[in-house]
């Protein structure tokens, strides 16, 4: 589904975020990259639907070149993905129901979309993901009253909302509790296992990648150092991503 293949990012002021990346997602996955901060990680999720452009290399989703995307062929690949933030990126005044609905936007005119045209179908499919986020009660409320992991599976139901078929999370559970990001990351295992979409997620947290994911990708200094399960995920691993090894509470924390 997604294929990196000598795929480079180099900054304007010079910094390498990206190095030589070779990779193959397939269909189905469920992906964590871990690595210390100012690693590429978040460079690397987002050049997936090129909120981010290469330098150099060639990156395919579904065999379309993500760099010869312009206009309405960008439109299309962003269709297919659904970008989960740390931050929620919701309208805050607006209430959850909307949010959702706005899924849709890019399958409408700027005009359909400011004055609304959306379908009875698109309105109910917003329905359907916000009663499977289990927060259908917070339909018709502002979204800034809700608390934190309200707010996240919000933006999860936004992002079902466009009918993906990979949904990028830019570290999602950085600003939440331990509790609340676990029941987070148990919506992102059901909505990968019951609806197949690929996950591909960057993390903070060692443990919760271990325990979610289905393979874990290491990134130092832009370069992919680790690929492999979360069993093959050993100290030895862990030292060559972060310079070190990790003691229980780092763990918890990175």
């Amino acid at each position: 589904m997604i294929r990196f293949e000598n795929v480079s990012k180099v900054y304007p002021e010079g910094t390498k975020a990206l190095a030589n990346v070779n990779l193959t997602i397939q269909d189905g996955e469920f992906v964590c990259i871990i690595g210390l901060s100012g690693a590429g990680k978040s460079t690397l999720l987002r050049t997936i639907n090129r909120m981010h452009d290469i330098s150099s290399g060639t990156l395919f989703v579904n065999d379309v070149n993500v760099s010869q995307c312009n206009g309405k062929k960008l439109r299309e690949l962003r269709r297919g993905i659904g970008m989960i933030f740390q931050s929620f990126n919701l309208v805050s005044r607006v209430n959850v129901y909307k949010n959702v609905l706005s899924g849709r936007a890019g399958y409408h005119s700027f005009w359909g979309v400011l004055f609304s045209h959306y379908s009875q179908e698109e309105k109910l499919l917003a329905l359907k993901n916000l009663e499977l986020m289990g927060i259908l009660d917070k339909a018709y409320q502002r979204a800034d009253k809700l608390s934190g992991g309200q707010q996240q599976r919000v933006a999860l139901a936004r992002a079902l909302t466009q009918n993906p078929k990979i949904i990028l999370a830019d570290e999602p559970t950085a600003s939440l509790d331990p509790l609340t990001s676990r029941q987070v990351m148990d919506d992102f295992l059901r909505i990968n296992k019951e609806l197949g979409i690929t996950i591909i997620a960057n993390m903070h947290h060692v443990d919760l990648s271990k325990k979610y994911a289905t393979r874990i990708l290491g990134i130092k200094a832009g370069e992919i150092v680790f690929d492999g399960t979360p069993e093959q995920l050993d100290d030895k691993a862990l030292r060559t991503i972060y310079g070190r090894s990790l003691n229980s509470s780092e763990i918890l924390e990175k």
